[in-house]
């Protein structure tokens, strides 16, 4: 990468580096190299740092805390922080509801949540996904029923990340039962403080709690928490997702990744030799490097072909979110073969008998994101929708 860049950007990519390494505490980076669940309090005071510093919200318009940087300098900010294991930026905050409120809020919504989401004052969570609206999301039926100055909500969101730590959630709900399905949809601020806000946690296979139902019922929200205009959410929530699907490739989180499980397979005894020695583990590590690489150059040809102030959603960065999901599945099972049985011993807090307890590097996170990366081809637009978008925007088929 170091080969096409500028002399100007690699100066910028040394200052990214040198603040994350130096400013954020290095046991919040430690616990994020590692896998340790770190929780809320890591995420709000990185994020605190970073826009003491006014690098938490780059892509925002600079009167609200944006930076005016260039596409390449904007992925060394990211790639960077990945690198050095920082926690990003909470992508509910940054990159979702913060941009939108900066398009299409109005004075007092920008002036009233964007300072206090720059900082993670307030938590957002997302009330897209219900229970038969997911990846046909304009299906949705969560109800919001115009009562004077308020909006009265019935419904169910699923699949809500970290609700259980939101103080706000902004919701697509419907506010035009009798017109197409995209056209009678409103983008909804909801304060999860509401009387008749429900949140009933998710177990998931790995044991944590990270995703949640949310129940609304008769939840009086203020009609001043409309952003734009009334049953025109769809389009709001399009440029939601483009924004979300930015950086998904998590290039830096990957290296990072595959440097660990190169240093654990190095330490792994196998016969006269380490697991490095083994020629197929050999060869499937070597495989996912050079896909690394490879995605690395095909970021780096889209960005220099964007200038500044590009905003534009590009159907080239669906090549990058299939193949870094891809690969970011392949780190997760490599770390699993290190590991070996010992994996099954996973939790922190599971009582097992003497001599059973989890005694390799790695052992603490390698099964729970083993299995929590299951998830990554689905999200920010699965990979068959990817393929989708490749073959008509790319391709022309």
């Amino acid at each position: 990468m170091d080969l096409v860049l500028s002399d100007e950007d690699r100066a910028f990519a040394q200052k990214m580096r040198t603040f994350f390494t130096t400013e954020i505490p290095e046991d919040i980076r430690r616990r994020a190299f590692t896998g340790e669940n770190a929780g809320k309090d890591d995420m709000v005071a990185t994020q605190r740092i970073l826009n003491a510093h006014g690098y938490a919200v780059p892509n925002w318009p600079i009167e609200w805390g944006g930076q005016d940087w260039t596409p390449m300098q904007r992925h060394l900010w990211l790639e960077e922080m990945q690198l050095a294991c920082v926690p990003q930026p909470l992508a509910f905050n940054a990159s979702m509801v913060g941009p939108v409120i900066a398009a299409f809020g109005n004075e007092e919504q920008k002036k009233r949540f964007l300072p206090a989401t720059a900082n993670l004052d307030i938590w957002w969570c997302q009330g897209f996904s219900e229970p038969n609206a997911g990846s046909d999301l304009a299906s949705l039926k969560t109800a919001a029923v115009r009562d004077g100055d308020s909006y009265v909500v019935n419904g169910q969101k699923t699949w809500t990340t970290l609700a259980q730590y939101a103080d706000w959630i902004f919701c697509l709900v419907r506010t035009n039962p009798d017109v197409k399905k995209q056209a009678g949809i409103s983008f909804l601020l909801i304060d999860m403080k509401t009387p008749g806000i429900t949140v009933r946690p998710i177990q998931l296979i790995d044991g944590g709690h990270e995703v949640n139902e949310v129940f609304f019922d008769n939840v009086v929200v203020p009609a001043e928490n409309l952003v734009g205009e009334e049953n025109a959410g769809w389009s709001y929530a399009k440029f939601l997702l483009g924004n979300e699907r930015t950086g998904i490739a998590r290039l830096g989180t990957s290296k990072v990744k595959a440097a660990r499980v190169k240093a654990l397979a190095a330490k792994t005894r196998v016969g006269d030799g380490t697991l490095l020695d083994d020629p197929l583990f050999a060869a499937r590590l070597a495989r996912v490097e050079i896909e690394i690489a490879a995605l690395e150059m095909t970021q780096m040809r889209i960005l220099s072909s964007q200038t500044k102030g590009d905003e534009a959603p590009d159907p080239r960065s669906s090549v990058l979110k299939l193949k870094g999901s891809a690969i970011q599945q392949d780190l997760t099972e490599l770390l699993i073969d290190v590991v070996g049985e010992e994996a099954a011993a996973f939790r922190e807090d599971t009582d097992v008998p003497d001599g059973f307890a989890p005694t390799t590097e790695g052992v603490i996170d390698a099964m729970p994101t083993y299995f929590n990366y299951r998830k990554v081809t689905i999200y920010g637009g699965s990979s068959e929708v990817q393929r989708s978008i490749i073959s008509k925007a790319i391709l022309g088929f």
